[in-house]
């Protein structure tokens, strides 16, 4: 019995502290812009996985494969020799206007993040035009507890949002606001 009790007291020391010691939580951004031309025009701009020509930021994509699961594309940021982006296209429907892919290489000075999961899709606005949703889910680029602030949740959340956010301008400028 005495043992117990002993036990009893060590797990009442020993439990509470370990809620706390886990590591990030996953973090999620949505980005959403409608435009005024329907879903077939806004998808053959931003449809093919390697061709990101699209997207402000992005001054060349490079890759084989086209489309199919598991192609891989290079994106080479800001100008020629600039930082790249490694991803891998792991699901793509063209009927649903959709392509699901994953981060597999990126300095987190470039972008602030691991296990980077990324889903663009093009669905038909009521009333007309297209709404695009570009959504991600990914952890900070410090894994451990307490990280730098460049590495931490909020400049992982910033960082994407930015991304996000500026190609989603960019296609409200190429096809108008609805």
């Amino acid at each position: 019995m005495r043992q117990l009790k002993y036990l009893l007291v060590v797990l009442g020391l020993i439990l509470p502290g370990m809620a706390f010691a886990h590591g990030p939580s996953r973090q999620k951004v949505t980005v959403t812009a409608e435009v005024a031309a329907d879903p077939a025009e806004v998808w053959s701009v931003i449809g093919n996985f390697h061709d990101m020509s699209w997207h402000p930021a992005v001054f060349e994509t490079q890759g084989e494969g086209g489309n199919d699961l598991e192609s891989v594309r290079v994106l080479v940021l800001g100008e020629a020799g600039g930082p790249t982006i490694t991803e891998s296209l792991y699901k793509y429907d063209a009927d649903k206007m959709s392509y699901s892919y994953y981060i597999d290489d990126v300095a987190v000075e470039v972008l602030p993040v691991t296990n980077y999961s990324s889903h663009l899709t093009v669905k038909p606005r009521d009333g007309g035009g297209s709404l695009i949703e570009w959504r991600g889910a990914f952890y900070r680029g410090y894994p451990n507890n307490d990280p730098p602030a460049e590495l931490n949740d909020e400049a992982a959340i910033a960082g994407v949002t930015a991304i996000y956010d500026a190609g989603m301008a960019a296609l409200v400028e190429r096809f108008g606001a609805p």
